[in-house]
């Protein structure tokens, strides 16, 4: 998950930047694939033995700080520096997306299979939609009113939510629908964000933002508990494998790229890594974790994908317009 999916400004007016090389497009694409989908994986991994509120705690918290003693140094350090009304606004972005988005996952995992949690996650655009609709009074073309429709069927035919507190295959439904809830929590931050007073570098804005969840983290995490008779010193080694590859490839590498990409790639494309990464971690998930894929699971999946697809491609249509349907045609092979 990240905290700016965003078309650039100006989108009708002529592309003067020089378009961006196929192996730079193809290396920046691949890595926000392979990395936002192993982080699932990653999170499974880091939980074996770290408490699932303290791993996201120290993951953000390092990052965030690592992110913004960088971020500040470099672009507008005069006139864009952060201040109070920012700082109290990244709190509210980060709780919205990180803490509660990224922060209802990471716990669902203590029931859910890796998998299974980014197929859920993978309802984002959806959510985005509803609440754009509800919030903003944004249309909703037939094309997303049909993406909406295969989404959430197929987040039923995965979860059985009206079947009991277990659904089909094991998936634990209470866990299942904390995911579903905290997606909507990212969306709804990422609406909110579209208009927030924040520092306009993104890097800078999305330390803030790190470094605001980390901190609400560390609280959480001693409320619930979790630091009560744990040592790091027990800390397996893949669990502290895991929580590195977070840190610097989930959280910086991987976010960076994006960030890249945004600025150098149309819209449609970028937005492609939020049907591409569930692919990636239930194949993952069944690969590393020997996660259970069955028939069910795979019909759902493919629903919920194709309803993300739909979405996307109807944001490209009256979001972006057809400047942005143009690019896409010019960049393709």
């Amino acid at each position: 998950m990240t905290t700016l999916l965003r078309s650039t400004p100006g989108g009708a007016g002529p592309v003067t930047a020089r378009a961006p090389r196929p192996v730079a497009l193809a290396l920046a694409l691949g890595t926000v694939y392979v990395v936002w989908g192993s982080t699932y994986l990653a999170i499974k991994v880091g939980i074996e033995t770290i408490p699932s509120l303290l791993l996201a705690a120290v993951r953000f918290l390092v990052a965030g700080v690592a992110l913004y003693a960088v971020a500040t140094r470099v672009g507008d350090r005069v006139g864009d520096r952060p201040t109070r009304a920012h700082w109290r606004e990244a709190f509210v972005l980060g709780a919205a997306m990180l803490l509660a988005g990224n922060g209802f996952v990471t716990v669902a995992e203590e029931r859910l299979d890796s998998g299974i949690a980014a197929l859920l996650v993978a309802m984002v655009p959806l959510w985005m939609a509803v609440l754009d609709r509800a919030l903003f009074g944004a249309r909703l073309s037939r094309l997303a009113v049909v993406g909406l429709a295969l989404g959430f069927v197929g987040v039923a035919v995965l979860i059985d939510p009206f079947g009991g507190g277990q659904g089909p295959a094991g998936i634990h439904v209470p866990s299942a629908l904390m995911i579903l809830a905290g997606s909507a929590s990212w969306a709804y931050g990422s609406l909110r964000a579209r208009e927030s007073v924040m520092p306009t570098r993104p890097l800078v804005s999305t330390a803030m933002q790190m470094i605001a969840a980390g901190s609400m983290f560390v609280v959480l995490s001693v409320l619930r508990g979790e630091l009560r008779g744990f040592a790091w010193s027990e800390v397996s080694a893949a669990s502290a494998g895991a929580l590195l590859y977070l840190i610097v490839a989930g959280s910086l590498v991987a976010f960076s790229a994006y960030v890249w990409l945004i600025k150098n790639a149309p819209a449609p494309i970028v937005a492609t890594y939020a049907y591409v990464n569930p692919v990636i971690a239930v194949g993952l998930g069944a690969l590393v974790l020997d996660e259970a894929v069955g028939l069910r699971n795979v019909v759902a999946g493919a629903i919920i994908v194709a309803g993300v697809a739909l979405i996307i491609r109807a944001r490209a249509r009256t979001g972006s317009g057809a400047a942005v349907l143009r690019r896409l045609r010019q960049s393709a092979p």
